[in-house]
């Protein structure tokens, strides 16, 4: 019996409490011990005792019981702020673990950690988002960068425990001054590293780092593992902190560059995009067996500020945290938010599926229904960008105009305010959240067929395609509003037919949504010619929901959830952001993500020496589309002019500015409450603008002055420049720039 009490003992002592690895530091020096000293007294290396210090490892039996009781009787010597009343010394709750670990769970010390790097303790995520641990709280580093990061975070995504890729998506890694290298993962993950160069590197990625994530879709392929480079990694692998300017023009490291060498020496390939901010490195596939390991170099711009704010400032656990809860809720990043948002599109509907087995058991690739195949379909004439090679037969200098050329653009429409709006006190705006991913939602687009040309086609709004139609006699004053035709002062409203909001003057070529709306109006069309596709599909849904859930969960974690009523989401939304910095800039890569996708379906031509008529390398791609960009562009435009009607029909209010999701209303209040009527039970106009945080819905984007409004518009008419309200909106500013959101 006596053996189960020993056992007993041995069980409480290796759950034995312990501060937080700061306030260890700090009670040890308190009382002029020296790291040597300690280390000896425990029978360990003094190494050991500065790992415990910084938080890399935790302290294991038997030296684990001795560890504490020292602490605890130094905690009585010298208590701290946030020391208890029993005088152990309190640990923050966004790094308290909820046990001490086992010794399977700790992460070992450093000679075990070079052959198989463990996780360093679960930390639970607070139910409430808290504020950042002071620096006396946080864990003490010897990075090459003031502060330290926090062990874990709010809304992190943990680690998966056994399975295949247990350390989650990505690690963020950093070197100290001694040039150990520590891999920060989600959850508070830990990780030695025991790589000594960049082929090392990857090799040990692939082979035992544990790193990577599952499949979004039965048919698509593992996500790679990501490996981000602070700059002090960078250093320690051989990578300038920062690009030339010739290797910054050129967008990647020069040939010849030693750590490229080094690779190739090792068997490793790079892609068309070389060693640059996004690189990927790879042997080609043997055995069925992909390997392939994702770079991303923040010092080197990998994480612009557009789309990603100062993710590329953040501490490495911080930034852990950012990437691993977009990886988790988005897709492992694997270039800029807008190739993440097209590489999306696949990852979630992917070209091909194996095939039921043949005759001799054996599985074949095909493609897959609903997907754009494996390759590239050549738009029609009026869908290509100039220098596209279908119009290579046009002269060098032709300009197309909306009879030759698909102009299927976001708003930028204004008007000068009437004598009445001007009597009004504020300018309120209204953006519409995700307003090009709600359009993505239940578009029938074009699939892998090429397009067929018909001569005097009879529309069909099932139909995807480009039609040469004149809408001209298109009258907004007379249209039909929920089936029922209604008077409105037409030219206060711009028109649903071109970005800039003027009435078309003869046949033009739009796509698909935009001549359906024309006949939603109340009007007949009918068409010269089209471009059509028969094979079709909602090739878009998949990857709509997948990032609405995303912005919906970020947001809610944020303390905006859906349902709210319009005044309570009003105040929800007064500096969410603030609340936790790190999830407003996941918010931000979100709706980049969906802006960036949507642009990549017609990425130009870029760089030297391209020629129009020649083939671009984005022409190669099957979701070079610019007929579904333009069907999705059509979408939010007609959804925008919609909520715009059904709103003057109701009350008599019309824009005076509408730029891409965002449109402005003058108003007797500040609040977007005096634009939108709600009733006591929280309704508003059915088919217009709703306030809340589901896409299609609309959020408050700003308010001014009408005084400011008006000086605005009589400054840049002196300037001979037409002035868009809704782009000065948000801050009042008036720069070049498009500030919305």
């Amino acid at each position: 019996m006596s053996e189960l009490f020993d056992a007993i003992d041995a069980l409480v002592a290796s759950r034995s409490p312990l501060p937080a690895p700061a306030e260890r530091k700090r009670l040890r020096q308190a009382h002029g011990l020296t790291l040597e000293e300690v280390a000896a007294t425990l029978e360990v290396r003094r190494a050991t005792v500065g790992a415990w210090e910084s938080g890399k490892t935790e302290p294991r039996p038997p030296q684990r019981e001795p560890y504490a009781h020292l602490l605890k009787q130094l905690a009585r010597l010298y208590p701290s702020p946030t020391t208890t009343e029993g005088g152990t010394p309190a640990i923050p709750a966004a790094t308290a673990p909820a046990a001490p670990p086992s010794p399977a769970e700790a992460k070992p010390s450093a000679p075990a950690a070079a052959n198989a790097p463990v996780p360093a303790p679960a930390v639970p995520a607070p139910a409430a988002t808290p504020p950042s641990p002071t620096a006396a709280q946080r864990p003490a580093r010897t990075s090459r960068r003031p502060g330290a990061p926090r062990a874990a975070a709010a809304h992190s995504p943990a680690p998966l425990g056994s399975a295949p890729y247990a350390h989650g998506p990505l690690l963020v890694l950093d070197a100290d001054d001694e040039q150990q290298v520590t891999g920060y993962g989600t959850g508070g993950l830990l990780l030695d590293v025991p790589s000594k160069s960049l082929p090392a590197l990857v090799e040990w990625a692939l082979s035992e780092a544990r790193v990577g994530a599952q499949k979004l879709h039965a048919s698509s392929k593992d996500a790679d593992p990501l490996l981000v480079l602070t700059a002090a990694a960078c250093e320690r692998y051989g990578l300038p902190i920062t690009l030339s300017d010739e290797e910054r023009s050129a967008g990647r490291l020069l040939e010849g560059h030693k750590v490229i060498k080094l690779l190739e020496r090792a068997g490793w390939k790079l892609t068309r995009r070389g060693l640059g901010p996004w690189a990927r490195v790879y042997r080609p596939v043997t055995g069925g067996r992909r390997q392939c390991v994702q770079l991303c170099i923040p010092s080197w711009n990998a994480l612009d500020d557009r789309s990603w704010g100062h993710a590329a400032t953040l501490e490495p656990a911080e930034l852990a945290r950012v990437l691993g809860v977009y990886a988790h809720r988005v897709m492992t990043p694997v270039g800029s938010s807008a190739v993440s948002g097209l590489e999306l599109m696949t990852a979630l509907n992917p070209p091909t599926r194996a095939s039921e087995p043949d005759q001799g058991g054996k599985r074949h690739s095909e493609l897959r229904p609903g997907s754009l195949g494996k390759e590239p379909v050549d738009p029609a004439p009026c869908e290509a960008i100039d220098g596209h090679p279908v119009l290579a037969h046009l002269p060098r200098f032709h300009i197309r105009g909306p009879e030759e050329r698909l102009f299927e653009e976001a708003y930028d429409w204004a008007r000068d305010l009437t004598d009445a709006e001007c009597m009004q006190s504020h300018l309120v705006g209204l953006d519409v959240n995700l307003a090009f991913g709600a359009a993505a939602n239940g578009a029938v687009v074009g699939l892998d067929s090429p397009p067929e040309h018909v001569t005097r086609p009879v529309f069909d709004p099932a139909v995807p395609g480009s039609w040469l139609v004149d809408l001209s006699h298109v009258d907004l004053s007379r249209v039909k509003v929920a089936k029922q035709w209604r008077d409105l002062q037409g030219d206060l409203l711009p028109s649903p037919f071109t970005p800039t909001g003027e009435r078309p003057e003869g046949p033009a070529w739009y796509a698909t949504p935009t001549v359906a709306y024309a006949v939603e109006l109340g009007y007949d069309v009918t068409p010269l010619e089209s471009w059509v596709r028969p094979r079709s599909g909602r090739f878009l849904d998949a990857w709509y929901k997948r990032l609405r859930d995303a912005y919906v969960a970020t947001m809610a974690d944020l303390g905006v959830a859906e349902k709210l009523p319009p005044g309570e989401f009003l105040e929800a939304m007064d500096g969410y952001k603030g609340r936790d910095p790190e999830l407003g800039i996941v918010v931000d890569a979100v709706k980049m993500t969906v802006k960036g996708g949507i642009g990549k379906l017609q990425e130009k031509a870029r760089g030297g020496g391209w020629v129009p008529g020649q083939a671009w390398p984005a022409l190669a791609r099957p979701t070079w589309r610019p007929d579904i960009r333009a069907a999705v562009i059509s979408r939010a435009r007609v959804n925008m002019h919609r909520k715009m009607v059904a709103l003057a029909a109701a009350t008599g209010r019309y824009p005076v500015a509408v730029l891409s999701d965002c449109a402005v209303y003058t108003a007797d209040g500040p609040s977007p409450l005096a634009v939108l009527p709600y009733d006591q039970d929280g309704k508003t106009v059915p088919g217009s603008f709703r306030l809340g945080v589901s896409p299609g819905m609309v959020k408050h984007e700003g308010t001014q002055d009408v005084l400011w409004g008006v000086g605005v518009l009589e400054q840049l008419a002196a300037e001979g420049k037409v002035a868009n309200l809704a782009r000065y909106i948000k801050t009042g500013e008036v720069t070049a720039r498009d500030t919305g959101e």
